[in-house]
This record gives structure tokens, sequence and C-alpha cells, in this order.
């Protein structure tokens, strides 16, 4: 009656317990001829002696303990479910960043033994969350399942993969030998997601940027190679994204400035060392002031006067630009409202928004707050954005940028034909100016590939019933150049460097 694969076990614990004339425990599987299939069942006995020693019987019981262990089983399967969703990604079903972290640890400690190396990789891909914006959550999943598919087809089964939150994936290079073998890894990552995904009917594109630390020269505990893997993906992206960067000790110095900096623009914030400066744009016709430019500078109070490219780029990184933004607006009406009120009607303002703020959810509401709070004119606001900024977000732009027509705001691409001049992207979005960049005033009028090119961009912003504003005019040539053209707003040092909001008072008046 007993289960074949259990009667050895069950005969040498009976054996056993005769030779030893002691208690015995055995358990297998007997048949059950009522359900007409194997139970477990559980046998325990004792063995009572004579006064010789010798055996005269057994004590025992025989328990069906059938159920009680399917209970159990059914227990422990609950438990190793709910240990693996612990540790587990619930989209990619690959290790998440808890696993990810406590497999680091185990590898740190084998290299330490076997004296071998172990790489840390973070990726990230490169403006993932557009296809989430504009495609929807859905096809953002699929492709990071994809996605991951392939980073796995990249490595060897000792290797860890694992998501380690958003569209950021960690990888363990086990047993390395020379730090050749990681490039190689990572050049096979970047050729492998070079082709494009299809998903629901999409040709999708990703690329990746890889932030590389090596055990034990980039750090000998988890916290620090993950760090610095961190320091090296933001190079990565830096360096213009799909592409990796190893760690070297220079970028925790870069990263402690950004922090320096950082804080120092919190205060700056706090203690009004920002000024905003104006460059006029006149009309090269008539010589007048018809707009200015608000142009962002910060008395820094121990290097002077800064420039926005000393600061802008980690305003932005850190978000503090929607705040700095917004401080501009409100400083520029305010002091535009002024000017209207000393007999200036006519005067405009332009004011530059940056990618950052165009991610800013209330943006529309942040903008026309500011423009209700001063009683504005928004006929007379102009907002500044580059061809990055459609290309990046385009479908949130586009609504943004609709919104705002509606109280009469206007918009021009700045530094146009410098980006991705998409012709598409200005017969979509509703733009009204076109500021030709001052890499192709310069050369006006003798060069003749730049007078080519700022005479198109003239010519295709008239027919499209848009306006021109050439920037960067230092020379009286230039300036007759773009006015024979019918270029219809000019602005440079020729006619006014930025200056404060006081020297722009006078220049009103002696302009007027």
């Amino acid at each position: 009656a007993i289960h074949p694969d259990d009667r050895k076990g069950v005969t040498r614990a009976w054996i056993d317990a005769l030779e030893k004339k002691s208690q015995f425990f055995v358990t297998g599987r007997v048949w059950h001829k009522n359900s007409e299939s194997y139970r477990h069942f559980e046998s325990r006995g004792v063995a009572i002696k004579d006064s010789d020693g010798n055996i005269r019987e057994w004590i025992g019981t025989i328990t069906d303990i059938h159920d009680k262990l399917l209970v159990e089983k059914e227990k422990q399967l609950a438990q190793e479910q709910m240990e693996y969703t612990y540790l587990h990604d619930s989209l990619t079903d690959l290790p998440n960043r808890i696993l990810f972290n406590q497999r680091l640890l185990e590898e740190i400690n084998k290299c330490d033994e076997k004296k071998t190396l172990l790489s840390v990789m973070i990726i990230d891909l490169d403006r993932f969350k557009m296809i989430n914006e504009s495609l929807g959550h859905a096809v953002g999943d699929r492709l990071l399942q994809e996605v991951g598919l392939r980073l796995a087809s990249c490595l060897d089964e000792t290797d860890v993969l694992a998501r380690l939150g958003g569209d950021e994936f960690g990888i363990l290079l086990t047993d390395i030998e020379r730090e050749e073998e990681v490039a190689s890894v990572c050049q096979r990552i970047l050729d492998s997601l070079k082709h494009p995904f299809s998903v629901d009917k999409n040709e999708l594109y990703m690329t990746p940027s890889v932030g590389i630390t090596v055990f034990p020269f980039d750090g000998d505990d988890s916290s620090t190679l993950l760090k610095n893997a961190d320091s090296a993906l933001y190079r990565a992206k830096e360096q213009g994204r799909n592409n990796f960067q190893f760690y070297n000790p220079s970028m925790n110095a870069t990263s402690f400035q950004q922090l320096t900096l950082e804080s120092a623009l919190r205060r700056a914030l706090k203690n009004n060392e920002f000024l905003v400066y104006y460059q006029p744009q006149i009309d090269p016709i008539t010589g007048h002031i018809v707009e200015l430019e608000a142009l962002l500078r910060w008395m820094h109070p121990d290097l002077g006067l800064t420039f926005p490219d000393e600061f802008i780029k980690s305003a932005e990184t850190t978000g503090l630009i929607e705040s700095i933004g917004e401080w501009v607006l409100r400083t520029a009406l305010k002091d535009v409202s002024e000017w209207h009120a000393m007999g200036f009607d006519d005067l405009d303002i332009a004011v530059n928004l940056s990618a950052r703020q165009f991610k800013q959810r209330h943006l529309v509401r942040a903008i026309r707050k500011v423009i209700n709070e001063i009683k504005f004119d928004a006929s007379h606001l102009e907002l500044e954005l580059t061809e990055s900024v459609l290309v990046d977000n385009s479908t949130t732009v586009f609504n943004t940028l609709n919104e705002l027509k509606k109280d009469g705001i206007r918009f021009a691409i700045d530094d146009f034909n410098t980006g991705y001049s998409s012709l598409n992207y200005i017969k979509r979005f509703p733009i009204d100016i076109l500021k030709i960049d001052k890499s192709f005033v310069r050369g006006l009028p003798g060069k003749e590939k730049d007078a080519a090119i700022a005479n198109s961009i003239i010519n295709l912003a008239h027919s499209l019933n848009m306006k021109v504003v050439a920037e960067g005019v230092e020379r009286v040539e230039q300036l007759n150049f773009l006015r024979d053209r019918g270029c219809d707003k000019v602005q440079g040092y020729f006619i006014s460097p930025p200056v404060s909001s006081q020297a722009i008072t006078e220049l009103l008046r002696k302009n007027k």
C-alpha cells in the first residue's frame, strides 16, 4: 500500500528502530482505496521492552496528515508569491530596486573572496516621458517591457538586470576581468536599442544614457557604487544622450558644485538678488523702440553681475526655473506697465520660456495669474521659445500655446534655423515671429550664405504672415541690409546692449 517512491525510506526507518530498539518516526504516502489516491501519513511509535531488554511490542500512532500538508503547502506558496512580488517589478517581471541592492551586496562579497571585478550600470531611457505624453501610458508600458527583453538579450546568465523604477534600469556585470568587457556590453546595448520598436502599430525609437562604475575602483560599498553610477549617468546625458560614461572622481566635484549652485540660487530668490535687464528692439525704418526683450541677470554677492549661461542649466535641472521664470515675467510686466503709464503705450515685451517651464503642469494658469494681478494687456506680451521645446513636448506645447493664444499673447521661435528647423513645426504651431540667430547676422552683408539664409527666413516668415526679428546687429551695414530686405525688427549692440530698467527709461525718453 505504500507508494513505491516512499517504500525504501519507510523500511529504513523501521529497521533503524528495530536495531536501535528506540522510538521511530516516518512519513510517507499510502494508497487510500476510498479516494483512489495516495495520501500522506505520519507514523510515530516507541518500543515496549521486557526485563531482558527485548522488544515485546510497539505502541504508536498512524495519522493521516494529507490535508494538513496541503494547507501548509498553500501557505508556503502564498508566502513565496508574496516574497516574489516584494522583490520583482510587476510590469517587466524583472528584479526591482530592493532585490538589485541585495544582489549587489552579495556580488561585492563574492568579489572580495575571488578578487574579481564587478560593474554597476544605471540605464535611463532618453525622452521616454514624451512617449507617455503623446501615445499614452499603455504604449509606454509595452515599450518598457520590450526594452527589458532587449537588455536581457545583451547579458550573460550570471548578470543581473533590474528595473529600478520609471524608465530606469540597473545591470550588474559579474566576474569581470577588464573594464573593456564592460564597454563591450554597453556597446551591445546601444546597438540593440537603436533598432525601432513596434508597439501597437507605432514605430518607436529609443536611445539610452548609461552611467558605469566598477568595483573596487569606484567604491567599495553598494551605496557609493550606485551614487557614482548616477553621477556618470548625469554626465552621459550632458554629453548629448545615447552614450555611456565611466565614472571618474571629477564628477563628484561637479555634483558638489551643482549642489552649491542650487543652494545659492534658492538664496538668490529669497534675497531678491536677481535683476531683469532689457534689450531694445527697433523698427529699422523709423528707428523707434517698439519692443524690449527681458533678460535675466544675477547680482551674485561674491561674483558680481552673473549671466544666465552660468546658472540657468542648474535652475532647469533643479526645477527652480519655474519660480525664477514667474519672477521674471512678473517683474517685466510691472516695468512695462510703468512705461505704458508714462506714455509709451505701444511698447511690447518679450519674455523667454525654457523647455522645463513647458513641463510645468499649470503653466497657463501661472501666466494668467501674473497677467491678471498686474492688469496687463496680454496683446503686448510675446513669449519666446526654442525649436527644441516644440520637439520634446509637442502635444503639451501645442495645447499650451493655443490656450494662451486665446488671451492675445504672441509667440516667437528664438534662434530660428539653429535647431531642428522643421517647417512642420512652424506650420503646425501658432507661431507669430521668427528670430534670426546672430550667427547668421554676423556675416552680413558680405557672406553670401549668411545673406541667403537671412533673406530666405524673412521671405518665409512673411509668406506665412509672420514677423521677423534679427538678433546680434552690431554694425550699420547689417542694419541697412536687414532694413532693405524687409526685416520687421532688429536688436543688438549697435542699437543698445541689455541695460537696467532705469537706463531703458532714459532711452525711451530720448527715442521719443
